[in-house]
């Protein structure tokens, strides 16, 4: 597994910049539990011992992601995070909901950043010079630190959800539609940690509804 580049910091830092934050989500497609964001500063000093696999969590095991979030804890400079309810998802829409997180998530860093880098969206409402950046948990190790984060900590939310109701297997599938799931909002409903403005939940709702009718 190749790490994340620091490329992006490199040219920040050559730009003048000295605390660069990362920000990045977890979350946004499932069809249940809260959208995770979380906002990490890493060190400029030279490699962190332990930190050179960081890279887009997607990428790596359950096990790396767990190792690696406690290093990250251990020697950011700053970090912190974000989490929307299904319900504000539901009243936002999705994406007001994942620009509230991310900005939640940079604007409680202490000490502040002076440059936030954003894996692909721009967050409005900073104040904060930022930069886009496509696949930006691959070429920023900030932006990495910060998926990780965000990706650990609503893995951990879900699994709660996991031992309230364990038929519909969250521990696995963390709340996306995979055919676990979807059966089990068929065969039960949906629960109030769903997302109900969400395709697959609004059209299990309706055939709830129509089934109550007959």
């Amino acid at each position: 597994m190749v790490g994340a580049r620091d490329t992006a910091e490199r040219w920040a830092r050559r730009l003048g910049y000295v605390r660069i934050a990362g920000t990045d989500e977890a979350g946004r497609g499932a069809l249940a539990g809260p959208l995770v964001a979380a906002a990490v500063i890493l060190p400029a000093k030279g490699e962190i011992q332990g930190l050179e696999e960081l890279t887009d969590s997607k990428l790596l095991t359950p096990a790396a992601r767990k190792s690696l979030f406690g290093l990250i804890l251990d020697n950011a400079e700053a970090w912190s995070f974000s989490c929307i309810s299904p319900w504000d998802i539901d009243e936002e829409g999705l994406q007001p909901a994942n620009m509230t997180a991310m900005r939640e998530a940079v604007l409680s860093l202490e000490p502040a950043p002076d440059l936030v880098v954003v894996d692909y969206y721009h967050v409005e409402g900073l104040c904060i010079p930022q930069w886009s950046i496509v696949h930006g948990d691959r070429v920023c190790r900030s932006v990495a630190a910060a998926s990780i984060l965000a990706k650990v900590i609503r893995d951990h939310l879900m699994t709660y959800w996991s031992l309230h109701s364990p038929q519909y297997g969250f521990e696995s599938n963390k709340g996306y539609g995979t055919a676990q799931h979807l059966k089990a909002l068929a065969d039960h409903g949906p629960l109030p940690c769903h997302r109900s403005s969400f395709h697959g939940v609004l059209q299990m709702e309706m055939v709830l509804e129509c089934a109550d009718e007959e």
